[in-house]
């Protein structure tokens, strides 16, 4: 089974508009995104790239699995 990888912020944000998340939009400490009545926060920009552990917890707030990350990703 293929792993996550850490990832780019522009490009956490492009994987997550292909999962129907609009955004980022800026609003508080962190910028979020919208899907229906989900509000996902996410982090800042930085230069650092996201933690696997950080993107898996992401994951788990936006109702996505691996396997459909992984899959979407190609």
């Amino acid at each position: 089974m293929a792993k996550l990888v850490p990832i780019a912020w522009h490009d956490l944000v492009e994987m997550l508009r292909k999962f129907g998340f609009d955004g980022p939009y800026t609003g508080g400490k962190h910028p979020y995104m919208i899907k229906g009545d989900l509000v996902l926060t996410i982090p800042n920009p930085h230069r650092k790239e996201i933690s696997v552990d950080l993107l898996t917890r992401i994951l788990k707030q936006a109702g996505i699995t691996r396997e459909e990350w992984l899959k979407k990703d190609k």
